[in-house]
C-alpha cells in the first residue's frame, strides 16, 4: 500500500515528506494506521548519526493507532483494534525469557537494523529499499506495520492519539523509578533534566509517594511544570554548585538520582549530592557515543553507591503500559500535561520547537484528535 512518510535521507538533515510504498504484513506482522506518534530525542539522535540506523530511513517509535490489517498467525489483536506501539524484542532469548524483553540480547538488530530479522524492508521507494522497522514500527507515517509481540492493546476510552509516549519515553521515565530504581516511599529522588523522561519519572515518584522530589533543569517554564506536576523543589544549575543546592535541600543527599540529560559532567556533578546507598539510573542517550563516567571509587564504596544503565524502564510494555493507563483513568498519572500536539506534516518544525525547548513532548498528529 502507498502510505505518506517523514523521511530522513542524509545525517542531520530536515525530514522530508515522501509517498512510500508498505508491504503486506508478514504473517507474525500487524498493519496499523498511525493516530499520533511522538518526537523523541531518540529519532532525533538516530537521525543525527549518534545511534546507527541507515539512510534513507523512516523513524518513529512512539505510534499509536488502530489496527487496519493482521498477519496470518497475529492472535494477540485484530483489525478495529487500539493499540500502542512500543519496543522490538526477539521474545525467545534469556532476558526475554526472563521477563525482561527491554535487555533482549537482540536488541539492537531488532529496533536498529533497518529491516525485518530476514533481511526484508517493509518500506521502498520506487523499488529500493528504506531503513525501516525502527524499533519494530517506523511510525513517522500514515501506516506503520509493527510485530505482535510490540503492539499493545489498549481500551477504547484512552485519548488514543497523544498515549505513543507510553511505548517509550513515558515508560522510560515512570518504569525508571517503578521498576528499575525500585524507589521507596519517603525518599529523595533527584531528576536530572525536565524533559519528557524526567518528568515521567516526577509523575511516579509522587504515585511512589516520594518525600522529596528535586528535578534540576535550565528552563524556567519547565521547572514551573515540574512543580506543577508534583516535584517538591527545582534547581536552575546556573545558580550556583549542584552539590549545594541539592544538600541545602536534603542535607543527607539524594536517595535516588536519574540522569536524562546524557551530559557526563552533569551526572558527575550529581554524583556528589547522593546519600549513603542511593541508586543511581542512567538514562539519557550521550551525544558523544563515547562519553563516559568517571566515578570516584573511594567515593562510591564508602557511600555504598549503586549505578545502573536503564533501558525503557525495565518494562515488559504488555505489562506496564496498562498499569499507567489505569494509573492516568483514576486521576494519578495525568502524562498527557506533558504532551503538545502538532500536525504531522509539520515535523521539521516540531524538531525545531523542541530543540528550543517551546514544548516538553510533541506528539504529530493525522488527521482531527
Amino acid at each position: 500500500m502507498d502510505v505518506t512518510a517523514a523521511v530522513a535521507t542524509e545525517i542531520g538533515g530536515a525530514f522530508a515528506i515522501k509517498h512510500l510504498a508498505l508491504a503486506d504484513p508478514a504473517p507474525d506482522e500487524v498493519l496499523v494506521e498511525i493516530a499520533g506518534v511522538g518526537l523523541c530525542h531518540t529519532d532525533l539522535a538516530a537521525k543525527d548519526g549518534h545511534l546507527p540506523f541507515p539512510l534513507p530511513g523512516v523513524f518513529g517509535h512512539e505510534g499509536s493507532g488502530v489496527v487496519a490489517a493482521v498477519g496470518s498467525a497475529v492472535t494477540k489483536v485484530g483489525p478495529g483494534d487500539q493499540v500502542v506501539l512500543s519496543f522490538d524484542s526477539c521474545g525467545h532469548c534469556t532476558q526475554c525469557d526472563a521477563g525482561e524483553p527491554a535487555y533482549c540480547q537482540e536488541f539492537m538488530a531488532y529496533n536498529f537494523g533497518g529491516a525485518r530479522q530476514d533481511g526484508t524492508s517493509p518500506l521502498s521507494d520506487g523499488g529500493n529499499p528504506v531503513g525501516s522497522a525502527f524499533f519494530g514500527q517506523s511510525s513517522f507515517a500514515t501506516h506503520a506495520l509493527a510485530r505482535e509481540r510490540n503492539v499493545v492493546k489498549v481500551s477504547g476510552d484512552a485519548p488514543l492519539a497523544v498515549l505513543g509516549p507510553l511505548g517509550c519515553g513515558v515508560q522510560t521515565g515512570a518504569g525508571a523509578v517503578l521498576n528499575s530504581l525500585d524507589c521507596q516511599p519517603g525518599g529523595t529522588l533527584l531528576v536530572l533534566g525536565g524533559g519528557s523522561v524526567g518528568l515521567s519519572a516526577v509523575l511516579a515518584g509522587v504515585v511512589r509517594g516520594l518525600s522529596r522530589i528535586i528535578v534540576v533543569e535550565p528552563h524556567a517554564a519547565r521547572r514551573d511544570l515540574a512543580l506543577s506536576l508534583g516535584a517538591t523543589h527545582v534547581v536552575d544549575p546556573g545558580d550556583g554548585p549542584l552539590a549545594e543546592q541539592v544538600r541545602a535541600i536534603a542535607a543527607e543527599g539524594a536517595d535516588y538520582a536519574i540522569d536524562t540529560t546524557g551530559i557526563a559532567a552533569v551526572l558527575q556533578d550529581a554524583m556528589q549530592a547522593l546519600a549513603h546507598r542511593a541508586k543511581v539510573g542512567i538514562i539519557g542517550v550521550p551525544a558523544d557515543p563515547e562519553a563516559a563516567l568517571a566515578l570516584n571509587l573511594i567515593q562510591a564504596q564508602v557511600l555504598g553507591v549503586r549505578v545502573m544503565g536503564i533501558v525503557e524502564g525495565d518494562s515488559d510494555p504488555d505489562v506496564f503500559i496498562p498499569e499507567l493507563l489505569e494509573l492516568h483513568r483514576t486521576g494519578r498519572f495525568p502524562f498527557d500535561k506533558l504532551v503538545t500536539t502538532m500536525p504531522f506534516a509539520d515535523i521539521n518544525e516540531a524538531v525545531a520547537a523542541q530543540h528550543r525547548g517551546d514544548a516538553v513532548k510533541i506528539v504529530l498528529v493525522h488527521g482531527e484528535l
